[in-house]
């Protein structure tokens, strides 16, 4: 995730403060541990370590950037800090951004009335925070309270779309009948995308068909926001995982699904299960797996794309038990995850491509695969590990924990 520099510079002065990484990911709000420990640490090499080529970060502070704070003053920084992390999170929730810079006056207004029912911090902090006068806010709140002007066209485009259109046609369609009305309306195409988009209304053409696999069920809780950026690096073991289900199509027309999860730090598959069925059970063994083997103190980021699996009770269940973060992709935008999704084409290029299924089994293929990921992380040499395996290279880590060191 881009990230501004004031926020970089906020997690250094939280650091040269004495706060651990932990702390200043659980103040900051917005970025994972991977990304605060990415900015506040210096990369080299160390004397003395298990597994002595490997980088090792050491911490290095920054003071804080606010004038008008006394740098001694810890709480008082830390409350600022708050105070600035939850204006960030309220203008993630009305812009999806995480940046202040060019917002309209409209688009204060709706931060800050997101921000009052919390009762933490007065209308006038609020208002000099975003640099808003207290008189343009209430215009805006009136503006904001005035009926939606487009009303009556909205009606009069779903019904062109749903009993004219036949819910077959686009919107160049609609704003053609629209014009050939008896009583015609004359509206810019934009306006009418606009009305189409935020009341639902996509051609059946436009639609995925029928039949076809997809994880992803529509919205049915809240996505969280995409905190890796596509940036798969980890300096640290169970600091970022990715996950996804991918599909198998045996000869017989029967169908297998794989749930893996793997570690950013070493590319290792921690935890994988196969079955016939892509539902909630096979990505929650999964992820139960994976927790299983999280040592005190290991609290990862678990990134995902929007598949349905991954927005249920029992998956976020698991994740709050365990104390794991999670990130997820854009709607459809499998470069996101692509680092899962290269692994996925790895597995089928040297597994499953070319090689004759029929007769096998689920049962068997299931087994067949289970061995071919069990030597993909203890015989699969990698160059991007230097040519150690998966599990040599954990292994060289020796009995060092990054969490540890992290609050140290």
């Amino acid at each position: 995730m881009a990230y501004s520099r004031r926020m970089v510079e906020r997690a250094r002065a939280l650091r040269g403060a004495g706060l651990t990484v932990m702390e200043i990911t659980e103040i900051l709000g917005g970025p994972g541990k991977t990304s605060v420990w990415r900015w506040i640490r210096d990369v080299r090499k160390p004397a003395g370590r298990a597994g002595g080529g490997m980088n090792l970060p050491r911490l290095v502070g920054d003071g804080p950037d606010y004038p008008d704070i006394d740098p001694e003053d810890k709480d008082a920084l830390i409350e600022r800090l708050r105070l600035e992390n939850a204006v960030l999170r309220a203008v993630q929730d009305v812009l999806k951004a995480e940046s202040l810079d060019g917002m309209s006056n409209r688009e204060k207004t709706l931060v800050i009335d997101r921000l009052r029912p919390a009762g933490k911090w007065s209308l006038r902090e609020l208002t000099g925070f975003l640099r808003i006068s207290r008189s343009s806010y209430d215009y805006q709140r009136r503006a904001i309270a005035r009926p939606d002007r487009l009303a009556p066209l909205r009606d009069v485009v779903r019904r062109v779309f749903l009993e004219d259109g036949d819910g077959a046609r686009g919107y160049r369609f609609v704003v053609r009948r629209l014009r050939e009305l008896d009583d015609p309306v004359r509206v810019s195409e934009k306006v009418v995308r606009r009305i189409m988009r935020e009341e639902g209304l996509v051609p059946r053409w436009m639609r995925r068909r029928a039949g076809a696999y997809s994880s992803y069920g529509g919205e049915v809780t809240p996505a969280p926001p995409n905190l890796v950026r596509r940036d798969f690096r980890s300096a640290l073991p169970n600091f970022l995982w990715l996950t996804d289900i991918t599909e198998f199509r045996l000869p017989t027309g029967r169908k297998v699904y794989l749930s893996a999860i793997r570690d950013c730090f070493d590319s290792s598959v921690v935890a994988w299960r196969a079955g016939e069925h892509p539902d909630a059970d096979l990505a929650n063994s999964t992820l139960s797996d994976a927790c299983s083997r999280l040592a005190p103190g290991e609290r990862p980021v678990i990134h995902s794309d929007r598949g349905v699996h991954y927005r249920w009770p029992g998956w976020i269940s698991i994740c709050e038990r365990n104390g794991l973060v999670r990130s997820m992709s854009a709607k459809g935008c499998s470069p996101d995850n692509a680092a899962m999704e290269g692994f996925f084409g790895l597995l089928k290029k040297e597994f499953f491509h070319g090689r004759d299924w029929s007769g096998w089994s689920p049962g068997e293929f299931i087994e067949a695969l289970g061995a071919w990921i069990g030597r993909f992380n203890s015989e699969r040499a990698s160059d991007a590990l230097g040519g150690a395996t998966p599990d040599d290279y954990r292994s060289s880590l020796g009995d060092w924990s990054g969490y540890d060191e992290l609050d140290t």
